[in-house]
């Protein structure tokens, strides 16, 4: 099989080597992320901004968020914001037509930045899990690489498929037993009833944060065979974790609520699971690590996302892999701005 080829030259390089300042468009954790990046290379920045709906003479770090329009000259436009909103990524679209727009990677979690230093350092990890896809999928996962590297939002789009698309490479029947891990409110719980029209064996949802857990339990009050926890996951049994963050974006490490961890082994040893899906901000080596016994000897199938770290790529696949070499894994990117929503499918 052809190696993985690595672009030969990066977003960050694109923007340096221009010599044009960068207006920032975005706020947030990205934002900061990306403008500290641009600092540490001495990139001039200047300026933020945003949607003109968003515009209300806010600071962020300094600047005063501006409307698009009231900068002039030429400059660089950095995406520092996600979006999966069909509007937004339709709008973002139509900017990249009319300004040098470029979106450069800053991982969800965690502090590697997906840059060319990193990609060299980790070539034969990536290339080793390159080499676990085939057809559709190891196009798909050398696009999003090469988007990683290159904030070329062509080659991101051009890697998107429809979110519907990994049904169809699940292949659900009517009789999964379903675990839900990171449920959040039952948006996900939700989806899945849509794919199998309502008929399942069992649902088992887990859900760290407490406000999202009683509006998972609120929501799916009316299931039968439904069972949810208030719980972390990850290898290690009975460790405290705190959380931070609203919404699906809480993660582990940040102040504000707690929840004690268990490990999926335990949680599911008494579930004959048939289908896992897993959406936990970064936790899901350490949660893949502590489900090693069941995806060993139970196989389900999965649903993993695999953009939250920088190594997730790789560090996933290769895991899934070697907790059990009969799985045959997919890889599907679905609308999202930028690489989110990157999923590994293991059948």
């Amino acid at each position: 099989m052809a190696s993985l080829r690595l672009p030969e030259t990066t977003s960050w390089q694109t923007i340096k080597r221009s010599g044009l300042p960068v207006v920032l468009y975005g706020m947030g954790n990205g934002a900061d992320r990306i403008l500290d990046e641009l600092y540490r290379l001495g990139i001039p920045v200047a300026g933020v901004t945003a949607s003109d709906d968003f515009v209300r003479g806010q600071i962020f770090r300094g600047f005063e968020v501006k409307k698009l329009g009231e900068f002039s000259g030429d400059f660089i436009l950095c995406l520092a914001f996600g979006s999966g909103r069909p509007e937004v990524i339709e709008h973002i679209t139509d900017l990249g037509k009319r300004y040098r727009l470029v979106a450069p990677s800053v991982p969800v979690c965690g502090d590697e930045i997906f840059n060319m230093d990193f990609a060299f350092k980790n070539y034969d990890s990536l290339n080793e899990a390159y080499s676990l896809f085939s057809g559709e999928s190891a196009r798909v996962y050398e696009m999003c690489v090469n988007f990683l590297l290159t904030g070329d939002l062509n080659v991101l789009f051009a890697a998107t498929s429809p979110a519907s698309e990994k049904f169809s490479v699940l292949n659900l029947s009517e009789n999964e037993v379903y675990a839900d891990i990171g449920a959040y409110n039952g948006d996900t719980v939700r989806e899945f009833l849509n794919a199998v029209n309502g008929k399942y064996s069992r649902i088992i949802a887990v859900e760290p944060n407490p406000k999202s857990y009683l509006k998972l339990c609120a929501s799916c009050a009316s299931l039968e065979n439904f069972v949810a926890y208030n719980a972390a996951v990850s290898s290690d049994r009975g460790k405290i974790v705190s959380f931070g963050g609203r919404g699906r974006g809480a993660s582990v490490g940040g102040s504000g609520s707690e929840a004690e961890c268990v490990s999926l082994d335990d949680l599911l040893k008494d579930e004959e699971v048939t289908y896992l899906k897993a959406d936990v901000e970064g936790e899901e080596i350490p949660m893949l690590t502590g489900a090693a016994k069941t995806l060993s000897e139970k196989k389900p199938k999965l649903n993993i996302a695999l953009y939250h770290k920088s190594r997730d790529i790789f560090e996933i696949p290769l895991l899934v892999k070697k907790l059990n070499p009969d799985y045959k894994l997919e890889i599907r990117r679905h609308p999202h701005v930028p690489c989110w929503d990157m999923n590994l499918y293991a059948l």
